[in-house]
């Protein structure tokens, strides 16, 4: 092939994959958008079944952080909501490049991520800046609008055909509601005695004056193999 002719295709090649990554980009910022309505509406929506049995203090809230993340708190649990600004594709070991509908067109398998993290309300509340915090889901979305979504109890309840099915305001609402209930179940447990029984002056003077010293719902636990 001549010099002239590797350099069209190069060219050829770099138009049609930045035209896709745009198209996902896109389709992932447009979910995302869609995501915080569905959020802002759980929000009025838990107002009007929980109002009159709790303190207006300890109502869920959902908070937009700019145009790439939001959070939702929820007792004490805060679910924060990041949409990464990059494009993302399947690593090849990925159960999803068998299936027919990515073999069958290849740039499928580039998606934009959507992640849902689990942290403590309190973490943030006091500058715990050590604190842990879990991601309990991510949705994918790709050109064509479909969407794949895996983590904490969404294998079984929310895996879609990843050729079939595309984003909507209920399948968000779905995912959402299943991370809040996972993360709500997903209980803060005293950690073993041994991993707490010795802490420096540093640790203790960083405690008492910014309340610093390192939380977690599954501190020394795995998190991984724990499903609830």
């Amino acid at each position: 092939m001549k010099e002239k002719e590797i350099r069209a295709s190069l060219m050829e090649a770099f138009v049609i994959k930045t035209s896709v990554k745009q198209k996902v980009y896109a389709n992932t910022l447009q979910s995302f958008r869609i995501l915080k309505k569905v959020l802002k509406g759980l929000e009025k929506n838990y107002h009007s079944m929980i109002s009159d049995q709790l303190s207006s203090q300890v109502l869920p809230v959902y908070r937009e952080r700019g145009p790439f993340e939001a959070e939702f708190e929820i007792g004490g649990d805060l679910l924060i909501f990041s949409m990464h600004s990059n494009v993302f594709e399947f690593d090849n070991k990925n159960p999803l490049w068998k299936s027919s509908y990515i073999q069958d067109d290849p740039l499928r398998s580039y998606c934009g991520m959507i992640n849902i993290y689990n942290f403590l309300a309190d973490s943030f509340r006091y500058n715990r800046v050590n604190d842990l915090g879990y991601l309990v889901a991510r949705i994918f979305v790709n050109k064509d609008n479909h969407f794949y979504v895996e983590g904490k109890r969404q294998t079984e309840e929310n895996v879609k055909s990843f050729a079939v099915d595309t984003i909507s305001p209920g399948v968000l609402r779905q995912i959402v509601e299943t991370a809040i209930r996972y993360s709500i179940e997903f209980d803060l447990l005293v950690p073993p005695y041994d991993h707490v029984k010795v802490a420096t002056v540093d640790q203790m003077l960083e405690k008492m004056i910014h309340s610093k010293m390192t939380t977690g719902k599954r501190l020394g636990f795995s998190f991984n193999s724990d499903d609830v």
